[in-house]
């Protein structure tokens, strides 16, 4: 186990979530986790390999489990935090007086996911063929060999980051511009967020 100067100055900086957050490090530290900071958040993992991290929003804070699916779940409490997210899994709080109570809880649910890390367990992931493809960027893509041969040569979460945030959007105008405004970017083999 390894504590962060980059999580306590985190810590320091955290308003909202603050004792929540450090009750959280506490119980997930005595689980022997080794601790930094990544994306932003507290990242707690065994052998360089992330186990879960902890992260805060408006109403809640989490313990997010990157192979949460693969997790037993005797107490129901692992949640799947969008429709899109296939591996990890969230542990919600909204009090650091839940946390303290469902402590031993938490630090059975670390243990299985640090077991989970041991074993070599993998969440079964959709294929990006599975994933929709919005109409308009399909009749798109059939019009345009170029975009067709250069979104495929995309990687696969690439090309899943494109469906998703087309998908995302309610209208078709909407979508239409968002592809619009993609491709060149697809056409430079860059991601949403390269």
């Amino acid at each position: 186990m390894s504590t962060s100067a980059k999580v306590d100055a985190f810590l320091k900086r955290e308003d909202r979530w603050r004792l929540e957050f450090e009750r959280l490090r506490a119980i997930i530290l005595a689980c022997d986790l080794d601790e930094d900071l990544k994306w932003g958040q507290p990242c707690y993992s065994l052998g360089g390999h992330n186990v879960c991290l902890m992260h805060g929003f408006k109403d809640y804070c989490a313990v997010l489990f990157m192979k949460g699916a693969v997790l037993d779940d005797p107490a129901h409490i692992l949640i799947q935090q969008t429709a899109n997210v296939q591996s990890a899994r969230q542990i919600r709080f909204t009090s650091a007086a839940e946390i303290a109570g469902m402590a031993n809880v938490l630090s059975d649910y670390v243990q299985r996911a640090i077991e989970a890390e041991k074993a070599g367990l993998k969440a079964p992931m959709k294929a990006t063929r599975d994933f929709a493809m919005p109409e308009e960027f399909r009749a798109r893509l059939e019009t345009d060999a170029t975009l067709k041969a250069a979104f495929e040569a995309l990687t696969p979460g690439r090309q899943r980051g494109y469906l998703l945030f087309f998908g995302a959007a309610k209208q078709a105008k909407t979508r239409a511009a968002r592809i619009d405004t993609n491709a060149p970017r697809i056409l430079e083999g860059k991601g949403l967020d390269d």
